[in-house]
C-alpha cells in the first residue's frame, strides 16, 4: 500500500495517508478499518484525510452515465468534476442548479460537503437538487437514498463530510438556461452598513449575489465592499454573434468571445509577498476599479463563478506554510454585528486576509450537518505565519457562537471538538443514524477525529 503525505487545498495541515485508487465503480470500495474517500482534494483543511490510515482516491470512477437532456437531469459516477460536467450539459442549454467557487471538485465532494454558491438565499444548497444517490456502505452493500428512499440516510450523507459511507452515483436536477454568458452588475459599499442594505434591497438582488470585502479597511470604512449581482443572460440581452454553443472558458472583448487559458503558479511565493501593505494596495485598486462598474456587463460564466480557477495551484501564493480559510455563518438576527464584529477583530490583528467574501444564505437545507442556515456567511483566506493565527482563529469562533452561529466543516482545519457541537445542534439526530449503517466507526477521517465526530454525546 503506498503511503504518501497529503492536504487540503490550504496545504495544511499535511499528514502521511495510505492511499487506494480504484480504477473502476465496481472497485470502489475498502475494507480497511478506517477510510475516507477523497474527490479532487479542494477540501480546505483536514476532511479528505486521514493520517497513517486509508484514503480512498475516487477520481478515475468519474464516468457520466446518463443526461436526460430534455428534462435536465444528470445522473455520473461521483469522482467526475464540476468542469467535466459543464462541458457536456452547457452546450444542451443546462447548468449547475448550484456551484460552488470552483469547478474543479468533485460530484460526490459536493454531495459530501452540501456545498453552497451565489443562490442560496434563492435555490438553496446542493443537496436540494440531488435527487438520488448510491452510497456504498461499511459492509459493501450498496443502497438508493433519496427524498423518498431511506430519507434518513439521504439526510445524512448530505453534508456528513463521507463519513456515513461512499458516495458512488450521484442524480442531479439541472437548471435550464439560456446563455453561457452572464449579466451582472456591481454596487460599491463605503462600509459595512451599506454592503449589508445592498445585499438586503430587492431591488438590487439578483438570481446569484456575493460581495467582496476589503478586508484591510478599518475605521469608518470598515467592511467597504462591492456587492456583485448576476444572472444567466436572456437570449434578448447577448449581443449578435453570441450563442449558446460558445460555452466554456469565455471572456468577452469588443463584443466577441475569445478563450481563456489558466496558467499556474510555478513556485511558492515567499512569506513577504502576502503582506498588509501588498494586499492593502490590491485591495485599493480593486475597490475603485470594480465600483466604477455601475452599468450592467456580460461576461462569462467562468468570470464570474470561478475567477480564482483562471490561475492553476493559486494556493502556492500563500507560501511553503499554506494557509487557513476561515468561513463561518452568522443567522440573520445577529448577523451585521456579528460580522462586524469578525472584521474588527481581524482588521486589529493586522494580519492580511488576501480574500474576503460576503454572501447571503436562505434556509437550512436537508443535511443534519449542513453548514447553511438563514443569514450571512463571512470567509477568509489567511496565510499561517505564525502560531498567533490560531490564537486569532479561537478568538473569531468564539465571535460565532456568540451570534449564533457555525464554522463550515469543508474549510476547517483547527475547530475544537466543543465547539463543533454547540455549532452543530442536529449532531446528535446525526449520530443515531451513523451508528445504524457504521457500527464500527469505518468511515473516519482527521477531521472526524480531531472533532470526535461519531462519539457519543457526553
Amino acid at each position: 500500500m503506498l503511503v504518501t503525505p497529503l492536504s487540503g487545498w490550504g496545504r495544511y495541515p499535511v499528514q502521511s495517508c495510505e492511499v487506494e485508487r480504484p480504477e473502476r465503480y465496481a472497485d470502489l470500495y475498502s475494507d480497511a478499518a478506517s477510510v475516507i474517500a477523497r474527490g479532487q482534494g479542494r477540501s480546505y483543511g483536514d476532511a479528505a484525510l486521514n493520517e497513517n490510515r486509508r484514503v480512498l482516491l475516487t477520481e478515475r470512477v468519474n464516468r457520466l452515465l446518463e443526461l436526460d437532456a430534455d428534462n435536465g437531469v444528470l445522473r455520473a459516477e461521483a469522482g467526475v468534476t464540476l468542469a467535466e460536467i459543464l462541458e457536456v450539459i452547457a452546450p444542451h442549454g443546462w447548468f449547475l442548479p448550484v456551484t460552488p467557487g470552483t469547478k474543479f471538485v468533485s460530484l460526490g465532494g459536493c454531495v459530501a460537503a452540501d456545498v453552497h454558491g451565489k443562490n442560496h438565499h434563492h435555490d438553496g444548497s446542493f443537496g436540494d437538487h440531488v435527487a438520488a444517490i448510491e452510497l456504498i456502505l461499511a459492509d459493501g452493500s450498496r443502497v438508493a437514498c433519496s427524498p423518498a428512499e431511506n430519507a434518513e440516510l439521504f439526510r445524512a450523507t448530505l453534508g456528513g463530510m463521507g463519513l456515513t459511507g461512499i458516495i458512488g452515483e450521484v442524480t442531479l436536477r439541472l437548471i435550464p438556461i439560456a446563455s453561457s454568458h452572464m449579466m451582472v452588475r456591481h454596487h460599491a459599499a463605503a462600509d459595512l452598513e451599506q454592503l449589508f442594505q445592498h445585499l438586503q434591497n430587492p431591488a438590487l438582488d439578483d438570481r446569484y449575489t456575493v460581495a467582496w470585502i476589503d478586508s484591510m479597511a478599518g475605521g469608518a470604512q470598515l467592511g467597504r465592499g462591492i456587492a456583485m449581482c448576476g444572472h444567466h443572460a436572456a437570449k434578448e440581452e447577448l449581443p449578435v454573434g453570441l450563442s449558446l454553443s460558445s460555452f466554456n472558458s469565455e471572456e468577452l472583448a469588443g463584443g466577441r468571445s475569445r478563450k481563456k487559458h489558466a496558467r499556474a503558479i510555478p513556485f511558492d511565493f515567499p512569506a513577504w509577498m502576502m503582506n498588509p501593505f501588498s494586499i492593502g494596495a490590491f485591495n485599493a485598486f480593486y475597490y475603485r476599479r470594480e465600483g466604477k462598474r455601475q452599468q450592467p456587463f456580460l461576461t462569462g460564466y467562468d468570470s464570474y463563478f470561478y475567477p480564482l480557477d483562471a490561475i492553476g495551484q493559486w494556493n502556492r501564493m500563500y507560501g511553503k506554510r499554506g494557509f487557513v480559510q476561515y468561513q463561518c455563518v452568522i443567522p440573520d438576527a445577529t448577523a451585521f454585528d456579528g460580522i462586524k464584529a469578525l472584521l474588527q477583530e481581524l482588521s486589529g490583528s493586522h494580519r492580511p486576509s488576501f480574500l474576503a467574501v460576503l454572501k447571503r444564505l436562505g434556509a437550512q437545507g436537508r443535511g443534519l450537518l449542513s453548514f447553511p442556515m438563514a443569514g450571512y456567511t463571512l470567509a477568509l483566506d489567511l496565510p499561517i505565519r505564525d502560531d498567533g493565527l490560531f490564537a486569532l482563529l479561537d478568538r473569531l469562533d468564539e465571535t460565532v457562537l456568540r451570534h449564533g452561529g457555525r464554522v463550515y466543516l469543508a474549510k476547517d482545519a483547527r475547530l475544537s471538538a466543543e465547539s463543533f457541537r454547540a455549532m452543530y445542534p442536529r449532531y446528535g439526530e446525526w449520530l443515531k443514524i451513523k451508528n445504524a449503517v457504521d457500527p464500527q466507526n469505518r468511515f473516519s477521517s482527521s477531521l472526524s477525529r480531531r472533532l470526535r465526530i461519531g462519539e457519543e454525546l457526553s
